[in-house]
């Protein structure tokens, strides 16, 4: 393999705004954000509006997530005149 041409891997926590579900990882991910994680490191941080903590198919429960006014720009274009 070449050097030099692919991303750093390395540890990094998600965490998921919905839930507070935080969960560690390897990933290529970068983020300027940091945490500090139970064993008292510092990782980066991915905040995700979803993960299997809050997704209905895991959890059972129907949430609503609309974060990009989806169903207000649907209804708005396709209103009845």
């Amino acid at each position: 393999m070449k050097k030099g041409i692919h991303p750093e891997y390395r540890d990094v926590v998600f965490q998921d705004m919905t839930s507070d579900f935080k969960f560690i990882t390897r990933s290529t991910m970068t983020s300027e954000e940091t945490i500090t994680w139970e064993d008292g490191k510092e990782y980066p941080v991915i905040k995700v509006e979803v993960s299997s903590a809050s997704h209905p198919f895991y959890t059972g429960k129907n949430i609503f997530v609309d974060t990009a006014g989806r169903v207000e720009k649907f209804n708005k274009r396709y209103i009845k005149k």
